[in-house]
């Protein structure tokens, strides 16, 4: 399959954007996330759980069940030994929690970072409903968040669309500076999220406290969780040496990018930066992609879980 590689442009998303995005998105096979995934959790040994089971009846033991099995409650009332019956799950919910905060209204290229961020929560919500699953989600910019149940249509994706380019769309130069909203976020992802979910964490991870850890590992314990930090080039690295117009939407600075100390220094900053996200991420078996506002989610997304080659 031929898969569009046009990149994201701009600093909104549209929803018919992210609508388009279903086609490049019938190609990618979330069923190959364990094995694609594994490899980046370091020497930490992964713990993609796969689909969940759901208990299914009580019936009387019979020789070969696992004894780990036995119902010893319906044992001692009936006086016979009793085993525990369960089915795997036709499915398991995909949720998606994508960051829409005014750190990811930022980009030198392309897009901004949220406009990436909103492309690759709609590829994977596409992929997950045309899986099979349940698809639902949260999306979040400081304090607020909108919720979306998981369910297995197209027409809660589209839900989630329209929360993802409703919020996408609010963020401007001109919005006060807000308390770094993925503490809160993630809070309210544990509310929400039955154990056995898989969950894509789609963020520039600013702000990352000791209260989002605790969120973090807690998610961890029960459900298969996959980190897409997205970054913009400029946060890597200064442009070449020069003078640079720059602006928030109101004011205009120019910025002189010739000063090789400067460079250094801020080139080490974001090294550092992912270093310490990365680390923490190995630490909780959590995967973590890199995803570029230079990137074209299409492509890199197939590249990752493309289910035909």
């Amino acid at each position: 399959m031929v898969v569009a590689t046009v990149t994201p442009v701009g600093p909104y998303c549209t929803l018919s954007e992210l609508i388009g995005l279903r086609l490049a998105a019938r190609d990618l096979d979330l069923g190959r996330q364990r094995k694609v995934f594994s490899h980046l959790v370091g020497p930490h040994q992964s713990k993609f759980r796969g689909r969940g089971i759901e208990f299914e009846e009580v019936r009387t033991y019979q020789a070969g069940d696992d004894i780990r099995s036995i119902d010893w409650r319906v044992t001692a009332r009936t006086g016979k030994p009793h085993t525990r019956l369960f089915r795997e799950e036709r499915e398991r919910p995909v949720l998606l929690l994508v960051d829409q905060g005014l750190s990811m209204f930022f980009g030198s290229r392309t897009c901004c970072k949220s406009v990436t961020a909103a492309h690759a929560a709609a590829l994977l919500a596409w992929a997950a409903v045309q899986h099979g699953d349940r698809v639902g989600g949260l999306v979040f910019a400081g304090s607020e968040h909108g919720q979306v149940r998981p369910r297995r249509s197209s027409g809660n994706v589209l839900h989630l669309l329209n929360q993802i380019t409703a919020f996408n769309q609010r963020l401007n130069g001109r919005l006060a500076p807000e308390v770094p909203g993925i503490d809160h976020a993630l809070e309210e992802l544990r509310r929400i999220t039955r154990p056995g979910s898989n969950i894509f964490l789609i963020s520039d991870f600013h702000g990352l406290s000791e209260a989002a850890l605790k969120h973090l590992h807690h998610l961890q314990q029960h459900n298969d969780i996959a980190a897409i930090r997205v970054y913009d080039p400029l946060e890597e690295e200064l442009p070449p040496p020069g003078h640079y117009a720059i602006t928030d939407g109101e004011q205009r600075l120019t910025l002189n990018t010739a000063d090789a100390a400067l460079r250094r220094g801020y080139r080490q900053h974001f090294q550092e930066k992912s270093a310490t996200l990365e680390k923490i991420m190995t630490g909780l078996s959590i995967p973590l992609l890199p995803l570029s506002t230079q990137a074209a989610p299409p492509k890199y997304f197939q590249e990752l879980l493309g289910g035909r080659r």
